[in-house]
């Protein structure tokens, strides 16, 4: 992001959703707005309102790490300025406090007992994660006492893992059932997986969608739920309710997993057992090739369109340019 996000041309969800419905977009996060170059990304994204740390009360050793205020502190200063966006609206909050390294909550933030695994990271990190779900649960309880709750789509995920591969291996491998020893390439590889929720106003028959996707396939997912065409939109992602969903989720670094397989650096093993397969049979082999030729020209059109900027020349969708200097994050209350 801070390469090419201040940059760059985008055609990004609050921008659709401002263009073709009409919806204000903010995005909260409790860190400086400078990080990870974010102050100028999210103007290219096209978000009307950023609110940083400096929108939120004064930073504390008490209330905040290095990463930024903790995430109740967060929502509960996000809500005075949430009240005054225009509806419908477009909403993203950034949550911070279950993130490296972890640090437990004592008292009454706590309230969840921390591991004794012998890593302090990772007995934190259950710890963090309760009071993560405490502060979500506060969020939603106001969303539902202001009547928002049943008139939004919410969804909830995760950016990226947990734990690290070297303290997967040796100290969360046992409270999966594991052990260092045993520990592989392919367990490190489902490390990665990230929690991936939707609540959709009147539906009750919740249930697991077991399809293999990647965030990004949320895009198009979300739009779709909101009954917007994208039929002429270039996104690479795709909707994980269609028919036609393809299970293939390509990492960065050109590895990629199926439902059937996971695939690193050139390496396959079955994801029914995790079990490196030595001698892939032919047909095995063709349906790895194919998957593998199709991630690699993902990779390739990513690449081209992001290193390029290719999106400026793009307007066949009717999608107006973004300026960023249509954007000001100061004093906007």
């Amino acid at each position: 992001m801070p390469q090419l996000g201040g940059k760059n041309t985008f055609q990004a969800a609050p921008d659709i959703l401002k263009q073709r419905e009409g919806y204000t977009s903010a995005v909260f996060h409790g860190n400086d707005g400078s990080f990870w170059g974010r102050n100028d990304a999210y103007k290219h994204f096209g978000y009307d309102y950023f609110f940083d740390a400096s929108d939120f009360r004064k930073h504390t050793s008490e209330n905040s790490f290095q990463y930024g205020l903790h995430d109740k502190y967060m929502l509960q200063d996000s809500v005075k300025y949430l009240q005054h966006l225009q509806q419908p609206f477009y909403a993203k909050f950034l949550l911070v406090s279950n993130h490296y390294p972890f640090a437990p909550f004592e008292g009454d933030e706590g309230g969840f007992p921390v591991a004794d695994t012998g890593d302090e990271t990772v007995d934190g990190y259950f710890n963090t994660a309760n009071y993560m779900d405490q502060s979500i649960k506060q969020l939603f309880d106001y969303l539902k006492a202001s009547g928002l709750y049943d008139r939004s789509i919410i969804v909830l995920y995760g950016d990226h893992y947990g734990i690290s591969n070297s303290r997967a291996k040796n100290a969360l491998s046992p409270l999966l059932g594991k052990s260092p020893e045993t520990w592989t390439d392919w367990d490190d590889a489902q490390m990665q997986r990230v929690p991936y929720m939707i609540h959709i106003p009147g539906m009750d028959k919740g249930h697991i969608v077991h399809e293999y996707a990647g965030q990004i396939d949320n895009l198009p997912t979300i739009l779709h739920l909101l009954g917007i065409d994208t039929s002429k939109d270039i996104q690479l992602g795709q909707d994980v309710f269609s028919p036609d969903f393809k299970q293939i989720v390509p990492f960065r670094s050109g590895s990629f997993i199926t439902p059937q397989y996971t695939v690193l650096n050139g390496v396959a093993y079955d994801n029914q057992n995790g079990e490196k397969i030595e001698t892939p049979t032919p047909e095995q082999k063709a349906t790895i090739d194919a998957d593998q030729k199709y991630v690699n020209k993902v990779l390739s059109v990513s690449d081209q369109i992001n290193n390029g900027d290719l999106l400026r020349f793009y307007d066949s969708n009717g999608l107006k340019p973004i300026d960023p200097k249509d954007y000001d994050y100061q004093n906007e209350l």
